[in-house]
């Protein structure tokens, strides 16, 4: 009896909130029930990171100060330091030992920096892998490959502010390769090395971290977001190249809607993400490094964040000079930025698409090498015959498990049209160049895919 009250009084409170707020209408669009799922919501979990990152970085601004002024306040001397220290790093090392939760604060805005990078990597491939770039959905895939590009940017201008000597380091080697870009490195090198100090490059990358770019990543957000609601989401990957790649205005209406359903989906996720790396940051708390111009300290190793590990470890290698590891990555970003237009291809799922899932595959693989090959061995030159020993087998093997999938599945996919054809008493259904003709069935109608998901088409 209770439980049948609390649950009609509920609908009726949320019911005249819906009604006086207005929310139906600047809600965003129902989803389909079979979209409950994890793999579904990598999207929204990069949002969820990046809403953390604009909380905790607000947070710090109210203690951290740009600046490589050296400063004789305690916090050198708590530090065991024999002179004084920048302002940059003293005023990170006051949050870190002196700030209420300090610790916790800056080892999650660090971590959860590295969760975003990750996530978007997740999400990157699982578009990749099912399709998600192909039509309607192009510009949306566009605007996606910006928002990563301009994370990455992110990352690199926040790893210098804590001012430390491994930070500088590695940020002084990334400016190296940065001003190599054809014709856009003459244009940004007065822009971000300003006059030339620490201070003036310590200043250009916080503006950057915190103001430019943060509104960049806030205006492709919404493109991405209008993009998405004026689509749908992407329906299941299939081998049916007629199937339809958006739902209908009465299919959303039939979907879960946003409030409350979808909010409080999302809300369990971003609870479960935010308790994790709490936990995280309180297991193993960011160790600050010492500062630029340390001179008592032992030289440490140039190495940046493990995101930027395969490029720094490309430059590693004889005979690849910055600019050939800046056009490497040109080439790279190009690729994935034009893809909708290079996969033509109207089938979605992986097992019709052998030659970008081998691209894909190929991509993947190389950079966990190069990523693990510079975390081992940063700065360490590599000859020729070491690379070729350590890269050939990734497209090798890759080649060969995806072409035995591919074979595998045409033989299969063309014993199950023959015992269709067979079972209808239809000859000649399937084509020697593995085309389905549409002639043979009554009304000139073509067979369906066998694994085709049971979507509406379009007629």
């Amino acid at each position: 009896m209770f439980e049948r009250w609390f649950n009609r009084t509920l609908n009726r409170t949320w019911g005249f909130i819906e009604d006086r707020a207005g929310i139906p209408k600047w809600a965003l669009r129902p989803q389909p029930a079979f979209t409950f799922k994890p793999s579904y919501w990598t999207g929204a979990f990069v949002a969820t990171a990046f809403l953390y990152q604009v909380v905790s970085g607000l947070l710090l601004l109210f203690y951290y100060q740009p600046s490589v002024t050296p400063t004789f306040t305690s916090c050198g001397q708590a530090a065991g330091q024999l002179s004084s220290s920048p302002a940059a790093w003293c005023s990170t090392y006051y949050i870190i030992n002196s700030v209420p939760m300090g610790s916790i604060l800056v080892s999650t805005h660090l971590y959860g920096a590295y969760a975003m990078i990750f996530l978007m990597i997740i999400h990157f491939y699982r578009g990749y892998y099912l399709g998600a770039y192909k039509a309607p959905r192009e510009f949306s895939w566009m605007v996606g490959t910006l928002l990563m590009l301009t994370t990455f940017g992110m990352g690199f201008t926040g790893y210098i502010l804590p001012y430390t000597q491994i930070s500088y380091n590695a940020t002084q080697v990334g400016l190296v390769l940065a001003l190599r870009l054809p014709s856009f490195g003459t244009l940004l090198g007065p822009f971000i090395l300003a006059d030339g100090t620490g201070q003036g490059l310590l200043s250009r990358m916080f503006a950057a971290h915190v103001v430019l770019l943060p509104l960049a990543l806030g205006a492709l957000l919404y493109a991405h977001i209008a993009l998405f609601e004026a689509h749908g989401i992407a329906p299941p990957a299939t081998s049916d190249p007629v199937q339809r790649r958006r739902f209908t205005e009465k299919e959303d209406k039939q979907g879960v809607p946003f409030w409350p359903h979808i909010f409080f989906y999302m809300t369990k996720w971003a609870l479960l993400y935010l308790g994790l790396l709490f936990g995280i940051a309180a297991l193993w708390p960011w160790q600050l490094p010492t500062y630029v111009g340390n001179l008592a300290a032992t030289q440490s190793v140039t190495e940046p964040d493990w995101y930027f590990l395969w490029l720094f470890k490309l430059v590693d290698f004889q005979g690849v000079t910055p600019v050939i590891a800046i056009g490497v990555t040109n080439v790279l970003v190009v690729y994935v930025l034009v893809l909708p237009f290079l996969d033509r291809s109207k089938r979605t799922h992986p097992r019709d698409r052998p030659l970008f899932v081998f691209l894909g595959n190929s991509l993947m693989g190389f950079f966990i090498l190069l990523t693990v090959w510079g975390g081992l061995t940063p700065g360490i030159g590599i000859p020729p015959d070491q690379v070729a020993l350590r890269i050939a087998p990734i497209f090798a093997v890759n080649a060969a498990v995806v072409g035995w999938f591919y074979y595998r599945y045409q033989r299969g996919y063309r014993t199950r049209l023959e015992a269709r054809q067979r079972a209808l008493r239809l000859p000649g259904i399937y084509a020697k160049d593995g085309s389905r003709p549409a002639a043979g069935r009554p009304g000139g109608a073509s067979l369906p895919t066998p694994s085709a998901a049971p979507a509406a088409r379009e007629g």
